[in-house]
């Protein structure tokens, strides 16, 4: 009797490890779906961010053709904005300012575009579940709960329309739970693709005479001039190493570290020549946290949508040791 109780508890446990994979490969399943549908679709919509008491509304419109991808994000609410991107190259209007800043993307990505290519590595940071449905924006959705293993990363909790896989809503939240940020389209409108025309910036007409900021991206190796620093959080990894020209015509050094959804960047910017007195310590904006120290006469600032403790921990893991 013993022996059949054993073997029936062991048939259970068999059935339930499989129900767990089955269960999991779905919702990976799902992911892929959203990664597919946010990059390869055309769309235009309208959402609004959420960070505590604070929203803001904005329109983008994506197109995908033969020669790429093109995105137009226009802030509603507001100062006004117009960011335009072909591929990797970012331009920003700013009307206010008078200013137009050009940029390139270094590996971190935005709503709706969240996810990795490849998810199978969030795999390693998160456990990927399948939620219920639920109706955004008029439309029927399915959820899919990202879970963080550990208390180094916050969770995701994402709403995908079950006819595209376009993602509709993303709730970042800390490990008890709360909401620290929303993104939520109130309209969308997938396909057709929209003219060339509708990419274009309404600002860049009256930008002729604006300045320009060029950021002047170009690959680095900061190792190799002597700094050193490490992500000291399982799973998150250096995808982008680079110099950039910042306010002044100011070179600073960039490294990026992500693991698939969420990315950390390192600055390293010298002191000497700097208009403003370094403010060290600890500050945030939503769920982007921002630790500032002094290392060998530099500013170093650790900026990324990640708990206070893990921007803390990388920024005490840069050092400088002059070139031999």
């Amino acid at each position: 009797m013993k022996s059949r109780v054993f073997l029936v508890a062991i048939a259970a446990a068999l059935c339930s490890f499989g129900s767990q994979a089955q269960h999991t490969h779905d919702a990976t399943g799902w992911l892929k779906k959203i990664y597919h549908a946010t990059s390869n679709l055309s769309y235009t919509g309208t959402f609004v961010y959420q960070d505590g008491q604070r929203s803001e509304a904005s329109r983008v419109t994506h197109l995908v053709d033969a020669s790429g991808d093109y995105e137009k994000l226009e802030a509603l609410d507001g100062a006004q904005r117009e960011v335009v991107r072909f591929k990797d190259e970012v331009k920003c209007y700013l009307p206010d300012s008078q200013t137009v800043k050009i940029d390139k993307r270094t590996g971190v990505r935005s709503f709706p575009a969240l996810l990795p290519a490849q998810i199978s590595s969030l795999a390693e940071s998160y456990r990927i579940t399948k939620g219920g449905s639920a109706r955004i924006a008029n439309l029927d959705c399915q959820v899919i709960l990202l879970t963080p293993k550990d208390a180094m990363r916050y969770g995701y909790q994402l709403w995908a329309d079950k006819a595209t896989g376009m993602l509709l809503r993303a709730r970042v939240f800390n490990d008890k739970g709360e909401t620290v940020e929303q993104f939520t389209f109130t309209e969308l409108h997938v396909g057709p693709r929209p003219g060339r025309d509708r990419l274009r910036s309404a600002l860049e007409a009256r930008s002729k005479d604006w300045r320009i900021e060029q950021a002047a991206v170009e690959p680095a190796d900061l190792a190799a001039t002597g700094w050193t620093m490490k992500a000291e959080i399982p799973g998150f990894h250096k995808v982008a190493e680079v110099m950039r020209m910042l306010r002044e015509s100011r070179r600073v050094g960039q490294t990026v570290f992500s693991d698939g959804l969420a990315a950390v960047s390192v600055f390293i910017e010298p002191l000497a020549g700097r208009t403003e007195p370094l403010q060290a310590g600890l500050s945030s904006i939503g769920a982007v946290n921002i630790y500032s120290l002094e290392v060998a006469n530099h500013a170093v600032t650790v900026v990324g949508e990640a708990p206070a403790a893990s921007v803390r921990r990388i920024a005490y893991t840069v050092e400088y040791r002059p070139p031999q």
